[in-house]
């Protein structure tokens, strides 16, 4: 049996489960950042130790200006009502991706809630905000070539916005594509397509799909 301590989730389909239960589209959000609560209880219940959630692409800087505002508005909101609950339940909390985009206030709200969860231990929980990952691996050999390092597969990887292989890939929203998210971590990752939106995703499927996975066979390749 497989065991899974890297969890990384493309949450998608905010939008369209808002025109769905016809609501304003913003709404989808607001319930997926709820969802994002589910999650984090069922890696806490199955001994998950990473999880890594994509937030928002590189390419979601082309969208409208004023959904830009929302959603980092309540990415802001979120940090503020969470600190309590990450610290009782021991989460610690990292960002990653290109933070130098983001707004400054935003951008050190970030950094506090990091500094402040540091040393939480039970569950990591990685959120990828201005993340894509080609530009992650650029970054990562302009990292080598500054420290004067041989450019290998342990190089990079070790230089990496986060360095750990990802075991299980979840892609919710009806989609089978990857969406440049964690290409080199996930180089041997197990993929689990579901056709449920992210608002819509429940911790007894969430619980399904980890027990799908934990019966598959992996070879790495040998």
């Amino acid at each position: 049996m497989n065991t899974l301590k890297h969890l990384a989730v493309v949450m998608d389909g905010n939008r369209r489960w808002a025109r769905k239960n016809g609501i304003l589209e913003k709404i989808g959000y607001l319930h997926g950042a709820k969802t994002i609560q589910k999650i984090i209880e069922v890696c806490i219940e199955e001994g998950i130790t990473n999880l890594t959630l994509f937030a928002f692409s590189t390419e979601n800087w082309q969208r409208p200006q004023e959904e830009i505002e929302y959603l980092f508005n309540l990415l802001e909101k979120y940090l503020d009502s969470s600190l309590e609950s990450f610290l009782r339940n021991r989460v610690r909390f990292r960002a990653i991706g290109d933070l130098k985009r983001i707004d400054k206030g935003i951008y050190q709200k970030i950094r506090d809630f990091e500094e402040t969860t540091k040393d939480c231990n039970k569950l990591c929980v990685n959120v990828a905000i201005s993340y894509g990952a080609k530009d992650e691996i650029v970054r990562s050999i302009k990292r080598i070539t500054e420290k004067g390092l041989p450019v290998t597969e342990e190089n990079i990887q070790a230089n990496l916005d986060l360095s750990q292989d990802v075991d299980l890939l979840l892609r919710v929203g009806n989609a089978q594509r990857i969406s440049n998210f964690l290409l080199w971590q996930c180089a041997y990752a197990e993929i689990f397509f579901s056709d449920t939106l992210f608002p819509g995703l429940t911790k007894k499927e969430c619980k399904k799909i980890i027990a799908n996975f934990k019966k598959r066979e992996r070879t790495f390749g040998k």
